[in-house]
């Protein structure tokens, strides 16, 4: 009789997965609201619409990227998962959608229960501070898919709004002011150059110490992505909101025209805001064509908001009140031979 063969033998350890899952459960019930109708482990999610009288679901996947590189060099796992939530957040309140519920992907080759902990603690934090609750997801051991020690996430959100409170960019239009919220540092687009900037062609480490930082290299590199949820849900329900562009892979230059009517230009001012030492430090190192720097990076804006002129001392009041940093980067004008969106740097 041959020798018998387990699951175990071909890499996948149900009793780790196990403990995982009761991790992700005890993370999970810190993010429960009463609309939840099911509970972590069942087949599927229920989740509540009762009290909306015209709901339009908002919905969004994304990933965290290559800055999981550096968590794995670090050992750092606790903050991804924020990064995930806040981006996905971020996708969806741009279009005046509140965050409903969120689900993760999350897949290794070898499960390590505690660091499957630490990145699913993560987002459970990213939910409980977005009011969104996490329900669900997929935790997958597939031996050699994976590098040891690497893994994947990925996530998804739901959100909601009446349909005639959408935030379309349909009423924004030529005088119309841009503002900047800046960003920490990277947020979660850009990685692959920045590494092989930093790493490959600087010969930095991520313990490295830069005169431009005020931490480490790898510190840094993990800062979170921010979550613009509060300003904009704030001005949004004043009516003082036009439109919102969530600055991520495409940076100012694809980002921002897809809040634009055709016909408009978005004319933006490179030099209305500070420049964060990241992205000075990442200029030094790489001779990037300016095109590439401005498509690949936010460049310290992680969220452009469209507001009328003659409400902007109102907005600017809000803000403020806050504690929200902004900058004026520009304005909208009207645009005569084409009729595609842009963006023009002045």
């Amino acid at each position: 009789m041959s020798k018998q063969t387990t699951y175990r033998d071909a890499g996948v350890d149900i009793d780790e997965a196990e403990r995982a899952v009761l991790l992700i459960k005890r993370h999970a019930a810190r993010t429960l609201v009463p609309e939840v109708l099911t509970s972590i482990g069942s087949f599927g999610a229920g989740f509540s619409l009762k009290g909306w009288r015209d709901p339009v679901l908002v919905s969004s996947a994304d990933g965290v990227g290559t800055k999981l590189k550096i968590a794995f060099a670090t050992g750092k796992h606790d903050t991804v998962g924020e990064d995930l939530v806040n981006h996905c957040v971020n996708d969806i309140a741009v279009q005046g959608a509140k965050p409903l519920f969120f689900l993760d992907y999350f897949a290794v080759g070898k499960l390590d229960a505690a660091v499957c902990g630490s990145v699913v603690g993560g987002i459970a934090r990213g939910c409980k501070r977005n009011g969104c609750a996490l329900i669900g997801g997929e935790t997958a051991e597939m031996p050699g898919m994976y590098a040891n020690g690497e893994y994947d996430l990925a996530g998804f959100i739901v959100g909601v709004v009446e349909r005639k409170r959408m935030l379309t960019g349909a009423e924004i239009e030529p005088g119309d002011v841009l503002l900047g919220l800046p960003s920490q540092g990277l947020h979660t687009n850009g990685y692959s150059l920045a590494r092989k900037l930093l790493f490959d062609l600087g010969g930095l480490t991520p313990d490295a110490r830069v005169a431009e930082l005020t931490g480490s290299l790898a510190e840094e590199l993990l800062k979170i992505h921010r979550s613009y949820l509060k300003p904009i849900q704030a001005l949004h329900k004043a009516k003082y909101l036009k439109g919102a562009a969530h600055i991520t892979g495409g940076g100012l230059t694809d980002n921002v025209p897809r809040v634009l009517p055709r016909g408009t230009v978005a004319q933006i001012d490179r030099n209305s805001w500070p420049n964060q030492p990241i992205f000075e430090l990442l200029k030094r190192i790489g001779n990037i064509p300016e095109e590439d720097f401005r498509r690949t990076f936010n460049l310290g804006v992680g969220m452009v908001l469209v507001v009328a002129e003659k409400k902007l001392g109102f907005v600017s009041q809000m803000l403020k009140k806050m504690g929200e940093p902004f900058y004026r980067i520009g304005q909208v004008a009207e645009q005569k031979n084409s009729k595609q969106p842009r963006v023009v740097y002045l």
